[in-house]
């Protein structure tokens, strides 16, 4: 009984924090502080950071099932942990990078905040391809938010077949976002000004 009550305990939160959270990084991700007067430096070295944690968030997450697999509860245990606080880490990062710089325009080489004729003929269909991953990156970015924390509560209230049902759906896509954030990263790389 008590089992059941701590998941319906955090279904509400569950809930709030799935809407919150995209609502929110939608909003400040609008939002530049330059608009407001405030005159901070751009964080251009964010995005190598949190490309970084996206890939140390898929090592995590390989590691972890590897883990549950050897049977090292506790082990698994952590390192879904390490990789909850990665994800935490590149949300907060991600939004201060984007609170602070304009965005970056896959294959504007010359940084001038447009593309021209040139550019987009130099990228061609790279840049389909580009937006794509970015397309499904950021969608399922969002929908692996309910899917984390359900399966962690479940863990939590030590319902372990139902915790298992789902970590199968959450693992590949939660490993997917990881992956393609680095790939993101590392296409968009050469348009930072």
């Amino acid at each position: 009984m008590e089992e059941n009550s701590i998941e319906q305990k955090y279904n509400k939160w569950i809930i709030i924090l799935s809407v919150v959270i995209p609502v929110a990084v939608a909003i400040l991700f609008k939002v530049k502080l330059k608009d407001f007067g405030i005159h901070v430096t751009p964080l251009h070295f964010l995005p190598s950071i949190y490309a970084t944690i996206n890939g140390v968030t898929a090592v995590l997450l390989v590691s972890a099932v590897v883990a549950i697999k050897n049977g090292k509860r506790k082990l698994h245990e952590n390192l879904m942990k390490a990789a909850i606080g990665c994800s935490i880490a590149f949300l907060v990062l991600y939004v201060a990078y984007h609170m602070t710089a304009d965005s970056t325009i896959f294959g504007d080489v010359n940084h001038n905040g447009e593309l021209d004729v040139a550019e987009k003929l130099n990228v061609g269909n790279l840049r389909l391809v580009y937006f794509l991953i970015l397309i499904t990156h950021i969608i399922l970015s969002i929908a692996i938010i309910p899917l984390v924390l359900v399966t962690y509560v479940r863990a939590l209230a030590t319902k372990f077949d139902k915790h298992k049902k789902i970590a199968k759906i959450t693992f590949p896509i939660w490993l997917y976002v990881a992956v393609t954030g680095v790939v993101v990263y590392l296409m968009i790389s050469p348009y930072y000004a």
